[in-house]
């Protein structure tokens, strides 16, 4: 049986407002549906709506020479898609594209520009966010360059199994390799090492995480360090929910 519980529908960033503010901005959004693949924004392009997982997870990525994108970063129930706005910049620097499809909360650009106009606390939520994603973005930086691929592959599992909500990914090595910015070689391996540990099994872009203490265990102090930053600077309802979401993807026993 799976460790893991279904996702709570609530989404974590949103979570961190005050009760009042969090029912007056969730009458404001659209429910969605996310399909696979979507894009849900374009580099360099004019941003039409913000976008708040709540059982789905999606891959930002960055324009890099040959018109290929390097991943650098995942937003699931924690975050939220479209964080240039609240900065006053209305066109995106990455390129948005679902990864795992669910539901989600979706409102028009200038509807998100209102709510932020009227709503102080939502500003001061969205700033400590963006300086969460930031602290994660120098962390990525850190953990590419001085980080060995099998822990950093450990890293990017959980990411995505906390987003996911599931113990089993469907993720080819190949996107594995795009999101690491590394030869589909390099991920294999990393993999089968992961797999001779009994960490995780994978077969033909299926994954299962089988140890998820194990997997934590091999991975970088990367993976520690963004939930941390995360629970410090995104207030006591965010962090309870985190908790919470963490806890239940703990193995039982």
């Amino acid at each position: 049986m799976s460790p893991f519980e279904p996702a709570t529908g609530e989404n974590f960033l949103l979570a961190a407002l005050p009760r009042r503010e969090h029912r007056r901005f969730l009458a404001s959004c659209r429910p969605v549906e996310l399909a696979f693949a979507d894009v849900l924004a374009d580099s360099g392009e004019r941003i039409r709506h913000v976008y708040f997982p709540t059982a789905s997870f999606v891959s930002q990525k960055m324009p890099a020479n040959g018109g290929t994108n390097l991943d650098v970063g995942l937003v699931g129930d924690e975050g939220m898609v479209g964080i240039a706005l609240a900065l006053g910049v209305d066109v995106s620097p990455l390129h948005a594209v679902v990864q795992g499809e669910g539901p989600a909360l979706r409102m028009g650009a200038a509807t998100f520009r209102r709510q932020l106009a009227a709503s102080p606390a939502l500003l001061r939520v969205l700033n400590s966010y963006f300086y969460v994603l930031m602290s994660q973005l120098a962390q990525t930086a850190v953990c590419t360059r001085f980080h060995v691929l099998e822990a950093r592959l450990a890293r990017l599992l959980l990411m995505t199994q906390d987003r996911a909500h599931t113990d089993a990914l469907h993720i080819t090595h190949e996107l594995l390799a795009g999101r690491l910015g590394v030869r589909r070689a390099g991920v294999t391996t990393a993999a089968i090492s992961l797999q001779r540990l009994e960490l995780i099994s994978y077969h033909r872009g299926n994954i299962t995480i089988r140890d998820r203490g194990g997997l934590k265990a091999a991975a970088c102090e990367c993976y520690a360090a963004d939930n941390n930053v995360y629970a410090r600077m995104m207030g006591k309802r965010a962090r309870v929910a985190v908790v919470a979401s963490r806890t239940a993807h703990a193995p039982q026993s």
